[in-house]
């Protein structure tokens, strides 16, 4: 797949506040073919958490008392953006609206981005009654790190909008026009 490139994402957030991410993960996807996944825990502010949140994915003060805030992050994940400046993430209205209230929070430039939803595009190509990211990668027998921790689902993400361009016979991102938004 020449030129398909883009950058799965996903963030868990420490409160019901979507400024208040606590970690990001990226996955980066070159030609088709994934190069890169990482993550960063990130200090959210304060670094208060809710109960709530530490359920789902396991993360609390203790490990991001000494990590960097969101704009430290942010700047590593845009020197990423800059080379592909396109965002692939699983039920991305949480995950933009996430990096929107952060941007806003901390007073940072919204960079010109194209993003992607493959919730969006599972709805639409599959008849699945479930679509959870989890649920669709057990279906398809992608690779499953552990759910709810960002690097591990930045990288299920990239797996399974690959498969849905497979599926679908999609040649090029803009052909996804129904599943896409700007940051």
């Amino acid at each position: 797949m020449k030129g398909l490139n883009f950058i799965a994402i996903d963030l868990e957030t420490a409160t019901d506040k979507r400024a208040s991410i606590c970690e990001a993960g990226i996955c980066v996807v070159r030609d088709g073919k994934i190069e890169e996944t990482r993550s960063w825990l990130v200090r959210p502010q304060g670094n208060y958490y809710s109960y709530w949140n530490m359920q789902i994915h396991g993360i609390g003060p203790a490990d991001t008392e000494n990590a960097p805030e969101f704009p430290e992050i942010w700047s590593e994940i845009t020197g990423y953006l800059k080379e592909i400046p396109a965002i692939v993430a699983h039920n991305a209205s949480f995950d933009i609206t996430c990096i929107r209230h952060s941007l806003e929070f901390y007073g940072l430039e919204k960079p010109d981005i194209k993003y992607y939803c493959s919730l969006r595009a599972a709805r639409r190509i599959y008849d699945f009654g479930c679509n959870k990211l989890d649920y669709l990668c057990e279906q398809f027998e992608i690779p499953r790190g552990k759910h709810h921790r960002a690097g591990d689902d930045a990288e299920m993400c990239a797996r399974l909008f690959l498969r849905e361009i497979k599926d679908s016979g999609w040649l090029t991102l803009e052909e996804m026009d129904y599943c896409s938004g700007t940051l």
